[in-house]
């Protein structure tokens, strides 16, 4: 079936308005989030297959985070679709004021490699929620993930409210030219231009879950053990290849050796004296990915790691000195196993770098100094993020994820989810057994003060 037959059957389920019953909704969700359960190994085995991922980080990090998804949501959509009741202007007197919550209609979902399964359902099952039918295009590089969400996907909704398409950019390009009525896209800028391009020919409306370089900032006044701990953490989950990876790290020159130290020790700590033979360390997704890791690796000055096995498709965490704020390292998103160090003396150089620089999707603070935290809360422009850890912050339903400026625009999770997939209609319902006579002409008979008086 072509693309324009597929956005043509969605077009006509969706106008039978079958998917705005909210029961509906909900059986669809339950029936999903089963599916999910039932295909848990197989879904971890195809992760295993796409980007080498554990069965615990899969479910940690990907599996476990759409059922919570799915769980909150369940629970809670019948209370977010319902009328949200407003107060009315005195200037409207007699009247009710209302928002009432509806679906755009047919979304269009892109999803990258990195996590193939978090990054396609997560989306999705906000646009169910809200009530949308779903066009789903992943990425073409994690095939053995793409397959089991087309399993899941046909076993729990009909083909034409939601359905997955496979393929490569000709594909990609000929949804981009279709009429949806918004388009949900994750990934790199570049692309995001693209999509934001295409959606402007109709009017659409666009979430853009892109990246950049998080920085994390670790303060002499922090438990910098710790610090390192949580950054190691954040930087091995799927080999650095997450959008929200710390991506280099200003660390203060008094305690820069004892960070240095103690980053190797947890490296070696999780994953051994052999990282490259760890199963449960990730690879690179593709020849691509490895090679530019690679090569950027070959420009920096290697505190400890730097070893890769191209066989295996892995690369070790890699620690750098970054003396040259300037070097090739810093002049784009890493993605990848790279974790450049740089030393700092005064905070004020901090904040002046990152706000010279474009919008970081996430960035994290490791300090106890309240002022530190404030100043930075204040001051510096992301997406989101952590203080005292890093990653923790999107693992949330009740809060929203999303960049800002670069890194983005819009976001989701939980009733945020809910709410990117909806329009929601103003309504001011007006009585009928008064009529105000100040709103009709002709003005010349109306006093002005009393116009005023309800309208200051």
């Amino acid at each position: 079936m072509s693309v324009e037959e597929i956005v043509a059957n969605q077009r006509k389920f969706f106008n039978t308005h079958k998917t705005k019953d909210i029961n509906y909704r909900i059986e669809k969700l339950k029936k999903l989030k089963e599916k999910i359960k039932e295909y848990e190994p197989a879904i971890c085995e195809a992760l295993k297959h796409d980007l080498g991922k554990s069965s615990t980080e899969s479910y940690m990090a990907e599996i476990g985070m759409v059922l919570e998804d799915l769980s909150y949501i369940i629970k809670n959509v019948k209370s977010w679709s319902k009328k949200q009741y407003k107060m009315s202007p005195i200037a409207q007197f007699p009247s009710t004021s209302f928002r009432i919550p509806e679906p755009y209609g047919l979304v269009l979902v892109m999803s990258p490699w990195n996590y193939p399964f978090l990054l396609t359902m997560q989306p999705v099952v906000g646009a169910i929620c809200a009530g949308n039918c779903v066009v789903i295009k992943p990425s073409r590089y994690s095939v053995y993930t793409a397959n089991i969400i087309k399993k899941i996907i046909e076993e729990v909704f009909e083909p034409e409210y939601a359905t997955l398409i496979t393929g490569g950019s000709d594909i990609q390009q000929a949804l981009l030219n279709s009429n949806f009525d918004y388009i949900f896209y994750t990934g790199s800028a570049r692309v995001g231009k693209i999509v934001m391009e295409a959606a402007a020919k109709n009017l659409t409306p666009v979430t853009l879950e892109l990246g950049g370089k998080s920085p994390v900032i670790v303060d002499q006044n922090s438990d910098v053990d710790l610090a390192a701990k949580r950054v190691v953490f954040g930087k091995l989950l799927n080999a650095g290849q997450t959008c929200v990876a710390p991506d280099y790290v200003f660390v203060h020159k008094k305690v820069k050796n004892k960070f240095v130290e103690s980053i190797k020790k947890w490296i070696t700590q999780f994953l051994g004296e052999r990282p490259l033979e760890n199963d449960e360390y990730p690879k690179m997704a593709n020849e691509k990915q490895f090679n530019r890791i690679a090569q950027l690796i070959d420009t920096c000055d290697i505190l400890f790691g730097g070893k890769s096995d191209k066989e295996k498709s892995k690369i070790e965490l890699t620690i750098v000195d970054n003396k040259d704020i300037n070097s090739p390292v810093m002049q784009e998103e890493i993605f990848g196993p790279i974790l450049p160090i740089i030393e700092y003396t005064n905070m004020d150089e901090v904040v002046k770098y990152i706000n010279e620089h474009n919008k970081p999707l996430a960035l994290y603070l490791f300090t106890n100094d309240k002022k530190v935290q404030k100043r930075f809360l204040k001051d510096v422009s992301f997406g989101g993020g952590c203080i005292n850890d890093t990653i923790i912050h999107l693992a949330t339903s009740k809060l929203g994820f999303g960049g800002v400026g670069y890194s983005g625009m819009g976001d989701y999770h939980g009733k945020y989810s809910f709410e990117a997939f909806s329009h929601y209609k103003s309504i001011v319902k007006k009585a009928n057994w008064l009529d105000l006579p100040m709103r009709y002409h002709p003005y010349k008979k109306i006093n002005d003060k009393i116009i005023k008086m309800v309208m200051k």
